[in-house]
């Protein structure tokens, strides 16, 4: 069930709430909780049935062991029950690898295994289940927490909902028990907040915007550039590299705002996942800024536990890189997102060396470099292979051609469904598509490297943060404008539900 889709906005999350606070109101607080399990697990289930008994396997599972943890903990403080709790977490995160492993890499290794040794093993073809890198992150967070005696969790209902809480469920922030669960606690949240309510409404209308408005419509010109295998000109190549790199973002920065938009109905503050990465003026500074719940994530479960900056310089930056190389891969069972990965540990290597020998370097100069490379490595990214890449980069340094192929053209003219001379809207006899790219591109870019974000706006991190009139109107306008091209035209997923 999408959250740009009619069927969510209009129907699933008003009913939920309305039954969720009507619950509290009569103090039937665990039937309320209840329910709240069952709408995320039909919100889950909506797209495919058969992985409900998936997540709730995993489920079962991580919370036995997360009780075993503690239960160890509770018996002996002493070391004798160390190397017990030690193999109860391996086995923990083996598993949650094991099953993530099956699903979503299984045909990569077979693939590759195929290509080196000659073999001939068939494909597993398994469907990649809805949101399993994200709650089996959060798992792994859990059992690791539960081992350094961080949390607990007696309740398989708290744990739950801990995990299927449907705003945060499909593609996160990806949460922690201990920032989660306190808060489903408190007393005062069980009954509605107008504020957060009015804030959540404000929050869910701007990032629906940004999905349905701005992000699809850079798809089209994105997903045109990056069809076909015909040589890309200067012009089209950067219209289609910049169009990914708005897309990209406002589809990620959308969907956190309607999942932290979303949860604030239910007086559930999500972490902050984007806070305006293209400001950045360093690499270091946009993972800060970019998916920071997944940042936080690989720091402290991976680069930390790997010995982090404490074992000397030559082993921090391999240490970074390794993090990196396996962001890359966690993202998508492909060597492109490999590569994307090995390129930004590359970059936070130079950048750590940079500053160990004490150079600086313009903010100004810094943000266009930052700039250029992350747009660079978003081809990575978006290719389905590194000839896709190979023939996208090419063309952004074709300075001798700045024209427009006839291929390109008639891609374009096909995902319309619609004879178009360029653009991505009827355009008048004469203008080519590059006449409509450009000038699209790069004034969404300025708002977007200029202006302040959605959170900044609605002063959702802070705690005297208020919603006046004139941002009620605003979001009114925006919630129209993106519903009426929302039922208008056909609902595009997420990116990350790919992921």
């Amino acid at each position: 069930m999408l959250f740009n889709s009619a069927l969510y906005i209009f129907l699933f999350l008003p009913v939920v709430a309305l039954v969720y606070f009507g619950l509290n109101q009569q103090r039937l607080v665990l039937p309320a909780k209840a329910w709240l399990v069952l709408a995320s697990l039909f919100f889950y289930g909506y797209w495919n049935a058969r992985y409900v008994l998936l997540i709730l396997s995993s489920m079962l599972v991580n919370y036995a062991l997360g009780t075993a943890l503690n239960r160890a903990k509770q018996l002996a403080r002493d070391h004798q029950r160390r190397p017990r709790r030690k193999t109860v977490l391996l086995f923990g995160v083996v598993f949650n690898l094991g099953l993530l492993g099956c699903f979503k890499y299984a045909d990569f290794l077979l693939g590759n295994m195929n290509w080196v040794f000659g073999a001939d093993l068939p494909m597993l073809q398994l469907a990649l289940p809805l949101a399993i890198s994200f709650f089996t992150f959060q798992q792994i967070a859990y059992l690791v927490d539960c081992y350094q005696e961080d949390t607990q969790e007696y309740d398989f209902l708290n744990y739950a909902l801990f995990v299927t809480f449907f705003p945060q469920l499909i593609a996160g922030p990806i949460v922690h028990h201990r920032e989660m669960m306190p808060q489903f606690a408190r007393m005062r949240n069980y009954l509605v907040r107008w504020r957060n309510v009015v804030m959540g409404l404000f929050i869910f209308s701007v990032g629906l915007f940004k999905k349905v408005v701005i992000a699809d419509s850079f798809a089209v010109w994105a997903d045109a550039g990056f069809a076909g295998e015909a040589p890309l000109r200067l012009l089209e190549a950067w219209g289609a590299s910049l169009s990914y790199t708005v897309q990209l973002y406002y589809d990620f920065s959308g969907y956190s705002d309607m999942a932290i938009g979303a949860a604030l109905l239910f007086n559930i503050r999500l972490p902050i996942n984007f806070n305006s990465p293209y400001k950045a003026t360093n690499i270091r500074d946009f993972w800060r800024r970019w998916h920071i719940t997944l940042s936080r994530w690989l720091r402290d479960y991976l680069y930390i536990p790997l010995g982090g900056n404490r074992r000397g310089p030559p082993r921090t930056y391999a240490n970074l890189f390794v993090t990196f190389l396996l962001g890359g891969l966690w993202h998508g069972a492909a060597w492109t997102f490999v590569a994307w990965g090995a390129m930004h540990g590359c970059a936070l290597m130079l950048h750590r060396l940079w500053r160990q020998y004490g150079l600086r370097m313009p903010a100004l100069l810094g943000w266009l470099l930052t700039f250029l490379f992350v747009n660079t490595s978003w081809v990575l990214f978006r290719a389905e292979s590194f000839a896709s890449a190979e023939r996208m980069l090419r063309g952004m340094l074709n300075f001798r051609d700045l024209g427009l192929s006839q291929e390109f053209l008639d891609h374009l003219a096909a995902l319309f469904g619609i004879p178009l001379t360029g653009g991505w809207f009827p355009a008048a006899p004469g203008q080519t598509v590059s006449d409509w790219a450009l000038p699209w591109a790069l004034p969404v870019l300025a708002f977007t490297f200029l202006a302040r974000n959605s959170l900044q706006i609605s002063g959702y991190g802070e705690a005297a943060g208020r919603i006046g009139f004139a941002k009620i109107h605003l979001a009114l306008v925006l919630f129209v404008v993106a519903s009426y091209k929302m039922l208008s035209t056909s609902s595009q997923v997420f990116l990350y539900f790919n992921f």
